[in-house]
């Protein structure tokens, strides 16, 4: 496992997502109250941008690379959750119900770094 690349990669994930939740949550929330759909969206696009940019460096067992990444990535995400919103109350950028947070973002997450794995190993001849 390429850990720098990885912490850097959940690093980035984070600041990423939380910048544009803090951009475009107002706008959704005010249209759909009780739907936060955003972060869910974001978590995709950007998770499957940086997990593309790690795999794509790994040359065997990409699949086992995809969940320690993701597994990784849960991990920085939960630390940088909880020094900037649940330690610091600093808001809830992000956090509406913490544990459903939690639990979609470790689904959605693992599922994409996996699924990327599992694509990276492929042999795929496009002719």
């Amino acid at each position: 496992m390429k850990l720098k690349l990885g912490i850097i990669c959940g690093i980035l994930i984070w600041i990423i997502t939380s910048f544009f939740t803090g951009i475009l949550n107002p706008i959704f929330n005010s249209s759909l109250p009780r739907i936060n759909i955003i972060v869910p969206i974001i978590t995709i696009i950007v998770t499957g941008f940086f997990g593309i940019l790690y795999i794509r460096n790994i040359e065997s067992n990409e699949v086992i690379e995809g969940i320690l990444v993701g597994i990784l990535f849960v991990i920085i995400d939960i630390i940088l959750d909880a020094i900037f919103f649940v330690i610091s109350n600093a808001g809830k950028l992000i956090i509406g119900d913490y544990p459903l947070h939690i639990i979609s973002i470790t689904l959605l997450t693992l599922s994409i770094t996996t699924f990327l794995g599992y694509l990276a190993q492929m042999n795929i001849d496009l002719k």
